[in-house]
């Protein structure tokens, strides 16, 4: 890939000299005088000791060659060292990290870029595969690259049989529990005065996010997925905990470009320590190709719930939600989604309409990725309160800026950055809130 690269000398770099001394296979001449090594012959020693086994002396080697001072060369090391961490090592995370940081100095390297798209799909992550293939086709391909890019579609169907990813993060909140900040409430009989604990209440708290997965596959093209998903927010304040555990299971159907996958499994989510809502869930979504840098997708889902503290609140939601993902350039792209909603519950006054839509872009700056997002929703509801004069009526907005640090990278963790605004307009004070809140964490695919 970059053949003309092997003209260079390392001879002045001391980490080689250092490696050279202290590698296993010339473990004989740690008694003698370091020995310098061009670059050509340190790619072929690092190839050697890959193709024998000894995977951290080499991964010692090419990563001396990925310090050096010349571009073409530090690009052929993490090259080549991403190969050896995926199809050798099955290092699937780590190889993809080395390949952006390729891609990081050469947004336009498409070849490059490709075999990021091809490990991902072994590794499961296929939505960021398919943003990586419309990435690479944002510029003029060469005709042999475009049969790649075609190759690599189909290899998304034949995927990592498991895998999963987890985020970690401390999470400081302006309204922990999304309260109104006001100290009455209107009602029918007169403005009520708030206890504290009815109002906004700030806090830190330990942020987790996980997922794991499993496929299987039953004949060409149809695979059986099980995945199960869980979040916690938890806070030293036990009342302000939320913790949600949703397992699932469904048949995934692969058809060239399009995917078809339908899931179904219940629902827990505990608040204040105690099981809050119980339920469950089915879904039905169908992922189709727009063009080559456009991407659409489908979803229906529909839920039943259990609300263990107030049976009013019982009933099931409808949720129709289309999405655009669309790659402006190999580094930058954008979504656009858009929801409708349908609350039905047993009293009319906790059911409601609601609908929204949001915009996120995305872009690859240095070795960082910055995700910029808005949106907005609308809500009514079926009837009001007894309590309150009129039915509750909401209009939302959300606004939110992400940072992930690819080259501050540790054993696979990435550093991650995030800051949130919501703010809730509602004709019912108890819904009527503001709040910031922010995440510093870290984040893997497992």
């Amino acid at each position: 890939m970059f053949c003309n690269i092997l003209k260079y000398t390392v001879a002045q770099m001391a980490l080689c000299s250092a490696f050279v001394a202290m590698a296993p296979l010339c473990a004989a001449a740690q008694e003698a005088p370091p020995q310098q090594m061009t670059a050509a012959q340190l790619f072929q020693y690092a190839d050697q000791l890959s193709a024998s086994g000894q995977y951290a002396s080499a991964e010692t080697a090419y990563r001396a060659l990925a310090k050096h001072p010349e571009p073409e060369l530090r690009r052929e090391a993490r090259f080549r060292l991403a190969m050896m961490m995926a199809h050798r090592q099955r290092r699937y995370g780590e190889a993809a990290l080395e390949l952006r940081l390729i891609l990081d100095e050469k947004p336009d390297a498409a070849g490059v870029r490709l075999e990021l798209a091809r490990i991902e799909a072994m590794d499961g992550q296929v939505g960021a595969a398919t943003r990586d293939l419309r990435a690479a086709q944002a510029g003029r391909l060469p005709v042999d690259v475009e049969r790649m890019v075609r190759f690599y579609e189909q290899v998304l169907s034949a995927q990592r049989p498991y895998g999963g990813s987890l985020e970690i993060n401390l999470a400081p909140d302006s309204n922990v529990n999304r309260a109104t900040s006001s100290g009455t409430l209107g009602t029918v009989l007169g403005d009520f005065t708030l206890d504290d604990r009815a109002k906004a209440h700030s806090g830190l708290g330990l942020g987790l996010r996980g997922q794991a997965y499993a496929r299987q596959g039953l004949s060409s093209g149809l695979f059986m997925v099980g995945r199960v998903s869980a979040s916690a927010d938890l806070y030293r304040q036990t009342a302000y905990q939320d913790v949600v555990l949703a397992p699932a299971a469904g048949p995934e159907l692969v058809k060239g470009r399009h995917r078809i996958t339908l899931s179904g499994g219940p629902l827990w989510r505990w608040h204040g320590g105690q099981l809050y809502t119980s339920g469950a869930l089915a879904s039905a979504a169908w992922s189709l190709p727009l063009s080559p840098r456009t991407q659409g997708r489908l979803e229906l889902a529909a839920t039943g719930t259990t609300n263990h503290f107030n049976a009013l609140e019982n009933g099931h939601a409808f949720t129709l939600s289309a999405s655009l993902d669309h790659a402006f350039s190999a580094s930058t792209g954008g979504t656009l989604r858009s929801f409708a909603n349908r609350v039905e519950a047993r009293d009319p006054a906790f059911a409601n309409r609601s609908a929204g839509a949001s915009v996120s872009l995305w872009a690859d700056v240095g070795h960082t990725t910055v995700v910029a997002s808005a949106g907005g929703a609308y809500l009514q509801a079926d009837a009001r309160f007894a309590l309150f004069p009129d039915a509750r009526r909401d209009i939302s907005a959300n606004a939110s800026l992400a940072a992930s640090f690819r080259h501050l990278r540790w054993h696979g963790f990435v550093p991650l950055l995030r800051a949130r605004y919501e703010r809730n307009w509602s004709s019912v004070g108890l819904w009527d809130y503001s709040r910031f809140s922010g995440e510093v964490g870290v984040g893997s695919v497992l």
